[in-house]
């Protein structure tokens, strides 16, 4: 956090090209796009880049009044899933004696090219533009020399022939902005690499474009499965009603797990009063379904270990490869996210399996709530997370 003084003389150096000054209130785009630019890094600054709401181009505050909406909006901008890979970024508010503003302060992202609404936005001098294709391969040659989460790691046994590329083209219209699709002269493997999909350096995949695209991810990562058993009674030794390795490429597993969610969840009517009804389940379907998402998403892809999704008589079972990842502990869970594959996240929030980062299990547990069921339980340990969710009685 800065500090007062550190804010000041930020202020008053008009020449910086880390600090965008405004004085809208209401122009996400152009927030969104700063912040986009900032974590972006271009010139290789390797410093933080400063959004400052409420001051004008001279550095001087516009007399803005900072109210805890404006300082949400802020926030909020950093988990809506426009921006992608997400940001590291803190808002804060100060009271100078010439007014108050709000400044959010930027990190350079360690996993370039940051998009905002399909666009690489990033600084050129005082000003923001849209990277043209040489600057976004300079900012995917520095991602590759930066990556450190395996699903960024080169597959270097796979070559581009054992992606199914026609499935990429759909992703890819669904990851970048039309026009920049319109005006690429790129080859496939620059098109791939610019979404992190593939490593120029060494000519081959990464993880993450294996287990988007792969033709068979599991010869690479054998442990790159759902493992679904559906038990008639309680107990793991009983004879399994039905049974399942759900595989393949990541929309085809997800897609399997939504529709086995859907066959698991009963529901029934009940009569309120002479006039009403309302429905029971003994399931909510959006909340297993979060909670499947969710182990999709923060699995440890390196384990040969498959998730395990066990639907009993009276409970659910979700058994995700991989403990607490980063600054996520059991104390300040879920209130704390640590991406441990951020390109699978980006690609689940692109192709709308998640509608916003860090609150798939919040929503999961206020719709457990809302349905009458006792809340989802969580058990952790070194290698894995265990979710249980109780079956709600008639």
């Amino acid at each position: 956090m800065l500090s007062e003084e550190q804010l000041i003389n930020l202020l008053s150096n008009l020449e910086a090209d880390n600090i965008e000054r405004t004085v809208s209130l209401s122009k996400e785009d152009k927030f969104g796009e700063a912040i986009c630019a900032f974590a972006n890094d271009l010139p290789n600054h390797k410093k933080h880049g400063y959004l400052i709401v409420g001051v004008s181009d001279k550095g001087t505050p516009c007399g803005l009044t900072v109210t805890d909406q404006l300082l949400l909006t802020l926030g909020a901008i950093r988990s809506d899933g426009n921006i992608l890979p997400q940001p590291h970024m803190t808002v804060t508010k100060y009271s100078l004696p010439d007014g108050e503003i709000a400044v959010v302060e930027v990190a350079p992202s360690d996993l370039p090219p940051v998009r905002y609404k399909g666009r690489v936005w990033i600084r050129v001098g005082p000003r923001k533009a849209v990277a043209n294709e040489q600057e976004e391969r300079i900012l995917t040659e520095r991602r590759v020399s930066l990556a450190r989460s395996f699903d960024a790691q080169p597959c270097s046994e796979a070559t581009i022939d054992d992606l199914a590329l026609g499935q990429f083209d759909s992703y890819r219209r669904e990851s970048v902005a039309p026009e920049t699709i319109a005006t690429n002269h790129r080859s496939i493997e620059q098109q791939l690499a610019s979404l992190r999909l593939f490593d120029p350096d060494r000519n081959c995949p990464t993880y993450a474009g294996i287990l988007l695209f792969g033709k068979n991810p599991r010869f690479y990562l054998p442990g790159a499965y759902v493992q679904y058993l559906k038990f008639p009674g309680t107990e793991l030794n009983d004879m399994p009603d039905d049974q399942a390795e759900i595989s393949g490429d990541l929309y085809s597993v997800i897609r399997e797990l939504e529709a086995r969610a859907k066959l698991i969840v009963h529901s029934s009517l009940r009569q309120t009063s002479s006039f009403g009804e309302s429905i029971n389940s003994d399931y909510p379907e959006v909340a297993l379904r979060e909670l499947l998402m969710n182990a999709v998403m923060h699995r440890n892809y390196d384990s040969n270990s498959p998730i395990r999704f066990y639907a009993f008589s009276d409970r659910v079972e979700i058994i995700s490869p991989g403990g607490l990842y980063g600054e996520v502990t059991r104390e300040n869970f879920p209130n704390r996210n640590s991406y441990r594959n951020p390109i699978i996240a980006e690609a689940m929030k692109s192709y709308g399996f998640v509608n916003r980062f860090g609150y798939g299990v919040q929503r999961a547990q206020h719709l457990l709530e809302q349905n009458g069921s006792a809340p989802a339980q969580f058990e952790f340990d070194e290698h894995s997370v265990l979710v249980k969710v109780t079956k709600r009685e008639p």
